[in-house]
């Protein structure tokens, strides 16, 4: 009897360390390291993942574009906006974030459920180096006084940083940056 509640004893600790050790795993597999080689414009980044160049797409973020292109001109037509304004914005986003991050920076990216997108990109949660992240800095832009964040996706299970970040987002395709 002794050794059959010890024998218990025995399989409810392997049980449950067997349980717990890939939850654990989990947690910290999809985050890592990464130097910033140039920031793209207000949502895209260059970086040295795993020895290779990148570009690394902020989840939840759509700054404005910087340049004239199709997806300007497609959100000037959206927001009434012209594109000479569009892309002015698109430059104010693209120097807030080179203002947090410069080439040499290291930062910790975090994966979420998809980790590219349609283009290749890696899609990810960027940790700037003072450990704060990017994503959630610029959704909180408008509480700097520099304007706002345009929240367009975000993948469980951080999505909880996006829904209180900031509560006077605006509707997905105003461009208010």
């Amino acid at each position: 009897m002794k050794n059959l509640r010890c024998l218990k004893k025995l399989f409810s600790i392997v049980l449950l360390a067997t349980l717990t050790l890939p939850l654990q795993a989990v947690g910290t597999e999809d985050i890592w390291s990464a130097k910033v080689l140039s920031v793209v414009d207000g949502d895209t980044l260059k970086i040295n993942y795993k020895g290779k160049q990148e570009s690394v797409r902020l989840i939840g973020i759509d700054a404005p574009e910087s340049r004239p292109n199709k997806k300007a001109k497609n959100d000037a037509q959206r927001s009434g906006e012209d594109l000479k304004t569009i892309t002015a914005m698109g430059k104010v986003a693209t120097n807030y974030v080179k203002n947090l991050l410069k080439p040499g920076d290291t930062v910790r990216i975090e994966f979420d459920v998809q980790r590219r997108d349609k283009y290749g990109r890696l899609l990810g949660y960027v940790y700037l180096p003072n450990g704060d992240m990017l994503n959630e800095e610029i959704v909180n832009i408008k509480r700097s006084g520099s304007g706002n964040g345009n929240t367009v996706f975000s993948f469980p299970p951080l999505d909880r940083i996006f829904s209180h970040a900031n509560t006077e987002l605006p509707m997905p395709g105003t461009i208010v940056f």
